[in-house]
C-alpha cells in the first residue's frame, strides 16, 4: 500500500492560516504513507500535472488530498486518478479550507488539519477499487413548469428529444403571461410571449400537460420513472373553443378575489384555449351546460394518472408571490394585472370603482427583513419603476410616491426618467400601513410622520416555490428556493444528478435571467439523453448471504424498494435502484449489509485514527449528512461564520447510514461528544432516513442515561449556517461536564 498525500496551498485561503508546509511533514510519517507535498493550486493544470507526474513516479495507489470540499473537486481530481491509471475511487478529500481554514484560525486549525488530514489517510487504507455501472438512458425529458424558463427549456430539448412539460396551472406561460410590460425595452409581455406559448404548444415533439402535478419521482438519472396526475377541467379540450361568454355569461358566481367567474378563461391568451369549472366555487347549477353551444362541458371527468419514463428532469417551478392585505392594498403583480390590456379592467387602473389619484409604491414590503423575507427579489425596484412610469403616461396628473429602503435599479436611465416624470422618491422605513394610510420615517431627514393614499402597491419578494422538494429529493435553502449544487460553478445542477433547475425555481431573477439558465439547464440535460448510457457511480449496499436471516428489516426501511428477499429466505439488493443511503446498513440487526464505497470498516477506521491523537479539549466527532448537514458546514465556511475548532466531521451519505455502534465506539475511544446532523425533519433527499436516523439517536440516549447530553441530534438545511451555533453550543455543554469531571 503505497498513499501519497497531497496539501494544496489554495493561495491564502489555505496556506494563509494553515502552516502547510509543517502539515506535508506531519503526513510523510504517516503510516503507510509513501510521498507527501504541498501543491499551489491542486484543481489547477500544473497542480493536476504536478500530482501525476508524483502518482506515477511513486507508484502511488492511493490519494488523499487535502484542499477545499470534496463537493466541489472530488469529481476533478478523481479524474486525474483515472488519467494515472488508477482506480477513481483510490481517492479521499480532507476539508481543510471550508471547515477548519475558513472557520478556525491558529494553533486550533492547524491541530484540526493534521487530523482531518490522519482520518483521511485511515479511510483511504480502506478503500477498494470500484467500477463504475453503464446504465442505458431513456431519451424523453421531462420539464416541470410552463413559465417563461419551461418554455424556453422545452423548445430547445424539442430539437433533439421528446419533452414532456407538465404545468400545475390551467395554461402555460407562467408569471410573465399576467405581466403587463417589460423592462428595459417596454415590450407587451404577452405579446413576446404568447408565440412561444404558441410554438411549444404545437411543438409535435412536446405532449403539453397542463392542470397537472407531479406526484412521485423514483428511479435515477437516465432512468427516471414519474407519476403525474392530471386534475379534471371539466370542460372538454378538444370541443371548448375558448369563445367562453355563453357559459360565462350564465354563471351566477363571481369569485371577487380573482375577478371571475366560476368557469373562466385563465387568460384571453389561454394555451390549451380551453375554459375550465373553478370546482371549490361552482354550485353546480348546470347553466353553463346549457349555454355551451359546443357541448364541452363534462362534469364526468376525473383525475387522471398519468406514468412517464426519463432521463433528465428540469425544474422549472418559478416563484410564488405573497397576497395584499385590502382592496386599497394591492402587490406588484395585482397591478400588473390591472395595467394590462389583457388582465381583469382591460388596462384600465381602476379601484373601487375609481381611477386613484394619489398612488404609493412601497418596496421591499417583507423582504429585506429577517423577521420575514431577510434576501433581496432584485426585479421590485425596477419592475416598480416601469410600472410607474406607465402610470404617469396614461394618467399625468396622477402623484406618484415610491419609499424605499435602497434603490438598486441596474437600470440607471430608466431611474432618471422617472424622476424627470415628477415621481416623489421618498428614503423610508415604512412602520406600518392602516386602512390607505403609511405610517413611516424618513431615514435622511429623520422626519416622522402618516401620508394618505387612494392605492398602496407592495412590492412583496420573490418566494420559494419549492412544494415538490420532497418528490424530488433536492435540496433547499433557507428561503425555499431549490438550491443549485454550486452556486458559481454548477448553478443549474441540483444534488441530484440528472436533475435540473431553470428560472427562478433557484431564487429571484428577471426574464432575461431565466431565459439564460433555462438555456444551460437545457444544455446539461441534453447531455444525458443524447448519449446511449450514463455511468453511474456505484454506491451501492449489498448483502452478506451468510449472515443474513431474512428477518425482513431492511426491506421496510428502503424507502426506495430496491431490496426483496429471494426465495433463498436472504435479502437482495438491486444496484440499480439502489439510492446509496445506507439506511438498510444500520438498521440490520446481524451487520449483514454493507456499502462498497462507505464500509463499516473505513468509518472505524477514522474513529480509530480520530482517537489516536487528542488534538482537542473536547474533542467532538460529527456524522454529517452529504447533502445537507455537511453542505451547511461548508457554507458556514464560505460565509466565514465561525465555530469551535473541536469538531471533526466525517461526511455520510444520509443520517440514516449512522449506526448507534459507530457512537459506542467512539464514545469508548475517548472521544468527549457525538453529533449527527442530518437534513431539516421531514426534507430528508432519502425518504424517512432521518427520522430513522432521530429515532436511533433517542433510543441511545436513552441508554447514556446521566451521560446522554454526550450525544446530540441536529437537523438542518443546507442553507443554514446556524449549524455553527449548534456546534457552539454542544461544545460547551461537553466542555462545562469535563470541568466538572476534573
Amino acid at each position: 500500500m503505497r498513499i501519497g498525500v497531497f496539501i494544496c496551498h489554495c493561495g491564502l485561503n489555505i496556506a494563509g492560516v494553515l502552516d502547510v508546509e509543517a502539515l506535508e511533514e506531519y503526513a510523510k510519517n504517516l503510516p503507510d504513507v509513501a510521498y507527501a507535498k504541498s501543491i499551489k493550486y491542486a484543481c489547477s493544470d500544473s497542480g493536476l500535472k504536478e500530482m501525476a507526474d508524483a502518482i506515477k513516479e511513486h507508484d502511488l495507489d492511493r490519494v488523499v488530498i487535502a484542499c477545499c470540499s470534496p463537493k466541489l473537486h472530488e469529481h476533478t481530481f478523481r479524474n486525474l486518478l483515472k488519467e494515472c491509471g488508477l482506480n477513481p475511487f483510490m481517492l479521499a478529500i480532507a476539508n481543510v479550507r471550508e471547515q477548519c481554514s475558513w472557520v478556525h484560525s491558529g494553533v486550533e486549525a492547524n491541530l484540526k488539519a493534521r487530523d482531518l488530514i490522519r482520518m483521511a489517510v485511515a479511510r483511504a487504507k480502506n478503500l477498494k477499487p470500484l467500477e463504475t455501472v453503464r446504465i442505458p438512458v431513456k431519451k424523453p425529458v421531462l420539464v416541470i413548469g410552463g413559465g417563461v424558463a419551461g418554455i424556453t427549456a422545452s423548445l430547445i430539448l424539442a430539437n433533439f428529444t421528446k419533452v414532456y412539460l407538465v404545468e400545475k396551472s390551467p395554461t402555460i406561460g407562467g408569471h410573465m403571461a399576467l405581466l403587463n410590460e417589460v423592462f428595459p425595452t417596454n415590450d407587451c409581455s404577452i405579446c413576446i410571449l404568447a408565440p412561444k406559448m404558441s410554438e411549444v404548444w404545437k411543438n409535435p415533439n412536446v405532449e403539453v400537460i397542463t392542470n397537472a402535478e407531479v406526484k412521485e419521482v423514483r428511479g435515477f438519472v437516465g432512468n427516471f420513472r414519474v407519476k403525474i396526475v392530471k386534475h379534471p377541467r371539466f370542460v372538454d379540450e378538444e370541443k371548448c373553443k375558448g369563445c367562453i361568454e355563453f357559459c360565462s355569461d350564465v354563471c351566477p358566481i363571481y369569485v371577487s378575489k380573482e375577478m371571475r367567474k366560476a368557469i373562466f378563461l385563465p387568460i384571453p391568451q389561454a394555451i390549451p384555449l380551453c375554459a375550465l369549472i373553478d370546482a371549490e366555487h361552482c354550485i353546480g347549477c348546470m347553466l353553463c351546460v346549457e349555454a355551451c353551444p359546443e357541448n364541452a362541458i363534462d362534469f364526468e371527468q376525473r383525475e387522471e394518472e398519468i406514468e412517464v419514463e426519463v432521463g433528465a428532469i428540469i425544474v422549472a417551478t418559478g416563484f410564488k408571490v405573497s397576497s395584499s392585505g385590502s382592496e386599497g392594498v394591492i402587490t406588484l403583480m395585482q397591478l400588473e394585472r390591472l395595467l394590462s390590456a389583457s388582465g381583469p379592467t382591460k388596462g384600465r387602473l381602476v379601484v373601487n370603482g375609481k381611477t386613484p389619484k394619489r398612488i404609493a409604491f412601497v418596496l421591499c414590503a417583507g423582504s429585506r427583513d429577517r423577521n420575514e423575507k431577510p434576501y433581496c427579489s432584485r426585479v421590485c425596484c425596477l419592475a416598480t419603476l416601469k410600472n410607474a412610469l406607465t402610470i404617469k403616461r396614461r394618467y399625468p396628473n396622477a402623484e406618484i410616491w415610491i419609499f424605499y429602503i435602497d434603490m438598486r435599479a441596474y437600470y440607471e436611465e430608466l431611474y432618471e426618467r422617472v424622476q424627470s416624470m415628477g415621481v416623489k422618491f421618498v428614503r423610508a422605513k415604512v412602520a406600518k400601513i392602516e386602512g390607505n394610510r403609511i405610517f413611516f420615517e424618513n431615514t435622511l431627514s429623520g422626519e416622522v410622520r402618516s401620508e394618505e393614499f387612494d392605492l398602496i402597491v407592495l412590492a412583496t419578494p420573490m418566494e420559494g416555490n419549492s412544494e415538490l422538494s420532497e418528490v424530488l429529493g433536492i435540496a433547499t435553502d433557507e428561503n425555499g428556493f431549490f438550491m443549485p449544487a454550486h452556486p458559481k460553478l454548477r448553478p443549474v445542477e441540483t444534488n441530484v444528478r440528472g436533475i435540473f433547475l431553470a428560472g427562478t425555481a433557484s431564487g429571484p431573477m428577471d426574464v432575461k435571467e431565466s431565459v439564460e439558465s433555462a438555456g444551460l439547464a437545457s444544455s446539461k440535460a441534453l447531455e444525458i439523453v443524447l448519449s446511449d448510457y450514463v455511468e453511474s457511480e456505484p454506491f451501492y449496499s449489498f448483502i452478506n448471504e451468510e449472515k443474513c436471516i431474512g428477518c425482513g428489516i431492511c426491506v421496510e426501511s428502503c424507502d426506495f424498494k430496491a431490496i426483496r428477499i429471494n426465495e433463498r429466505k436472504k435479502a437482495e439488493i438491486n444496484p440499480s435502484a439502489c439510492a446509496g443511503c445506507g439506511v438498510c446498513v444500520a438498521s440490520c440487526p446481524k451487520n449483514a449489509i454493507d456499502m462498497n464505497y462507505f464500509s463499516e470498516s473505513a468509518v472505524i477506521a477514522e474513529i480509530d485514527a480520530l482517537a489516536e491523537e487528542k488534538n482537542s479539549d473536547p474533542l467532538i466527532l460529527m456524522f454529517a449528512c452529504k447533502y445537507c448537514a455537511y453542505s451547511a458546514l461548508d457554507l458556514a465556511g464560505v460565509m466565514k461564520v465561525k465555530y469551535p475548532a473541536n469538531v471533526r466531521t466525517v461526511m455520510v451519505p444520509c443520517s440514516g447510514r449512522v449506526r448507534p455502534e459507530w457512537i459506542v465506539h467512539a464514545l469508548k475511544r475517548g472521544i468527549d461528544g457525538v453529533i449527527v446532523a442530518g437534513c431539516r425533519l421531514g426534507e430528508c433527499h432519502f425518504g424517512k432516513g432521518n427520522f430513522r436516523a432521530r429515532n436511533r439517536v433517542e433510543a441511545l440516549r436513552e441508554l447514556l442515561g446521566d451521560e446522554a447530553f454526550r450525544v446530540k441530534a441536529v437537523w438542518r438545511s443546507a442553507g443554514e449556517v446556524e449549524i455553527a451555533k449548534d456546534i457552539e453550543e454542544f461544545v460547551e455543554e461537553v466542555r462545562r461536564w469535563k470541568e466538572a469531571l476534573r
